[in-house]
């Protein structure tokens, strides 16, 4: 039977063995569990039966590791993870029988992140913050925040929003029918824009007025093509930069996020455009065969402009809105 503690401290089933000290207070560790001493969990963790945990190992609070887990050196997990049953963590991409390291590859799965059931995380990566693996994934590359990964090698197949997937996605259904006819899609002032289209029995025609058919006058332009489906383009937000995207053929997704909201759109077709202004994180995906998307910036390519890590991204998001 367990042994009973005082509610200040954290609980260790009699057959589980914990060695650190430095334990949060309502952390409960179950049987045949075994935590080395220089590990460091937080409060309010559930380390469940025959988990083992190394000594360069830090957890933070209300982290959840269900059966079968070993957490090895160089393993960091933000507050709220959940890690499935048998889930592989690895430390030493080139491992040899008593021949380790210098120093172990650190690995980090940020707050609000989910591993599934025997995923396989390969060593030195990140999982971004409210990321989801699928079980049985083999995580071969760094996963973005709020993405959500399945197969081997994982790949990206949604992210997750804090809307409903029908609310998440606004249907063109909502813009009016002329050119011009715009509508916030509810992430900052992005907005999705009517573009003018001209049809008759010899094709069609989708010309842009810079002047007149967009928010801002684009001072360059270029084009991403050629992407294989399962690839991610983006991944990142602009400090001072105004964007606007087209499919100038084919269909493909965009995710748009200013730090607090988050929504998929999908774009297929010269018809619709949408506008991303500055600091609005954005990812598109999903593109279907033969899909050339078109983009016009408000400014000439400066790398500084650039903002490449979505941490990064949400402090100064923050900073911008207080």
């Amino acid at each position: 039977m367990p042994r009973d503690k005082p509610p200040s401290e954290f609980f260790v089933h009699e057959r589980g063995i914990c060695e650190s000290a430095d334990v949060g207070i309502g952390t409960r560790i179950w049987a045949f569990a075994h935590v080395l001493p220089k590990a460091r969990i937080g409060r309010d963790c559930n380390i469940c039966d025959h988990v083992f945990i190394e000594n360069d190992v830090i957890l933070g609070d209300e982290v959840t590791v269900k059966s079968g887990v070993q957490l090895w050196d160089g393993v960091r997990l933000g507050n709220r993870v959940f890690v499935g049953p048998n889930a592989t963590f690895t430390n030493d991409p080139f491992p040899r029988s008593r021949k380790p390291p210098a120093k172990f590859a650190e690995t980090i799965v940020e707050e609000d992140a989910s591993i599934g059931a025997n995923a396989t995380i390969l060593p030195g990566l990140k999982i971004g913050r409210a990321a989801m693996v699928g079980a049985g994934a083999v995580v071969t590359d760094s996963v973005p925040a709020y993405a959500m990964v399945v197969g081997n090698p994982a790949r990206i197949v949604g992210y997750r929003t804090e809307a409903s997937a029908e609310a998440a996605t606004t249907p063109v259904g909502s813009l009016g029918r002329e050119a011009g006819s715009r509508v916030s899609i509810g992430v900052g002032s992005c907005a999705l824009l009517r573009m003018p289209q001209y049809r008759d029995l010899r094709g069609s025609l989708a010309p842009i007025d810079f002047a007149k058919d967009l928010p801002f006058e684009p001072r360059r332009s270029f084009v991403v093509h050629d992407v294989p489906s399962r690839n991610v383009r983006g991944e990142h937000a602009h400090r001072t930069c105004h964007q606007f995207l087209v499919a100038a053929t084919g269909r493909f997704s965009v995710l748009v996020d200013d730090g607090a909201n988050r929504r998929e759109i999908d774009l297929e077709g010269p018809g619709i455009g949408l506008f991303l202004p500055p600091m609005i994180w954005s990812i598109q995906y999903k593109f279907e065969a033969h899909t050339l998307l078109l983009v016009f910036a408000s400014a000439p390519y400066d790398a500084a402009d650039y903002i490449r890590d979505y941490e990064v991204f949400r402090a100064a998001a923050r900073d911008g809105a207080s």
